[in-house]
């Protein structure tokens, strides 16, 4: 079996991480595997790079872009079928499509004649433009009137009624098997034009044999940190996107008591770091940004409370990493973060955009030892039986070889 996955970077972004480490596990089991991207860090030599008409792509973009439609310039995608990779491919595997380097349009050529999955990492599919809606859910109904025009990926006018009709065909002349690594995700799916396809639930996967309970003096004293102080660690890819909630978390940690924040250091890791230190009103360790996962299995065993204040996620990944070094939780009631952080088991949950709320979480884990080292084992237990990134591979070959099966049979 021969699976050929599509996606914008291979290690750069929550998707990209996710894309390449199922990729990585699909290999061990010993399916071909091999990633189509455009852009790599990786030495992997199953990484191949899109063939991009760049300066005429880029130029054209700003074109496109001002009329509010992203991505339906990029011509280059419609030779993807010449490539050999794809001409050997059984199976494809579509990640995130946004991003700048797919036209969405060339879905119904590429997945004419091949069994194809659509893995969705958030809900650009089936909106007018945007990644997450937010409180928003015109996309039932066309869009139009769009709320967010600014959100990621941003458009200058509101052209979202068109672009929702345009998917809307594109998906209806399409063939593929749509995947949702949350709950949360695949009811939104299956509330959209997309649901007329095989909806799966399939969640991510890491290696727990990585991402596991290190000793916390042994951690904190690689990085750096005290080891008589409480530990509070928060990472995003960068601390700017509004969406991560940085904003939030530093009115939180604002509303600390005194005597708490004394006692606290704010550990980081990511783009931006270094700016929210000087708001945090605590002492600050930002590691900037690391993207190796040993190293980020030390910071999370390091601290006592992994803080998560996202303003709308499906399934992050960083939960999950959390999870698996034994670190709870405190993060907003928002999309599938529920699935993983589990009030009173591995974590609390806040209500959404409220600090105070968030604070209130923060005091009540810290200030409570017993409570924290009980949700640390059900962290640890949880993603070992149900976020193995073997799981996640099986699960993945078993759907395969059903579609692939099916396909031949037609």
């Amino acid at each position: 079996m021969k699976v050929l996955h599509f996606n914008q970077a291979d290690m750069i972004g929550g998707a990209a991480i996710a894309a390449y480490r199922l990729h990585h596990c699909l290999a061990e089991k010993g399916i071909n595997s091999s990633i189509l991207a455009d852009v790599s860090k990786s030495p992997d030599p199953n990484i191949f790079l899109f063939k991009r008409l760049r300066l005429v792509e880029k130029l054209s973009s700003r074109l496109f872009w001002l009329f509010g439609l992203n991505y339906i310039n990029i011509a280059s995608t419609f030779s993807v079928s010449r490539y050999p990779i794809y001409k050997e491919a059984d199976i494809l595997n579509f990640h995130n499509l946004h991003g700048g380097y797919f036209n969405y349009l060339a879905l119904p050529n590429l997945t004419a004649h091949k069994c194809a999955v659509f893995t969705l990492h958030d809900m650009w599919s089936f909106t007018g433009h945007c990644a997450y809606s937010f409180e928003c859910d015109r996309w039932k109904i066309g869009c139009g009137q769009c709320p967010h025009l600014n959100t990621y990926p941003a458009i200058p006018r509101d052209s979202t009624a068109l672009g929702w009709k345009i998917k809307r065909w594109v998906f209806k002349h399409s063939n593929l098997t749509i995947v949702t690594p949350s709950q949360w995700l695949a009811n939104l799916a299956r509330q959209s034009f997309l649901s007329h396809f095989s909806i799966h639930y399939i969640p991510n996967g890491l290696d727990i044999s990585i991402y596991q309970p290190l000793d916390r003096q042994v951690c904190r004293t690689t990085l750096g940190l005290p080891a008589n102080k409480k530990v509070l660690f928060f990472t995003a890819q960068s601390f700017n996107d509004s969406r991560k909630g940085a904003d939030l978390l530093v009115a939180a940690l604002q509303k600390l008591p005194d005597a708490l924040k004394s006692d606290l250091v704010l550990m980081t890791m990511g783009e931006g770091g270094e700016a929210l230190a000087a708001y945090a009103d605590i002492p600050a360790m930002p590691l900037g940004y690391i993207d190796g996962d040993r190293h980020k299995a030390l910071a999370y065993s390091a601290a006592d409370l992994f803080v998560f204040p996202t303003r709308a996620d499906n399934l992050p990944i960083v939960l999950q990493e959390s999870m698996a070094c034994g670190t709870p939780m405190v993060s907003f009631s928002v999309g599938g973060v529920a699935e993983l952080v589990r009030p009173g088991i591995t974590g609390l949950l806040a209500q959404p955009e409220d600090p105070a709320d968030f604070a209130t979480k923060i005091v009540e884990l810290l200030e409570d030892d017993s409570l924290r080292q009980k949700m640390a084992e059900h962290c640890r237990t949880i993603a070992v039986e149900e976020y193995s990134i073997e799981l996640q591979a099986e699960r993945y070959i078993n759907l395969y070889r059903e579609i692939l099966a099916d396909f031949r049979e037609s």
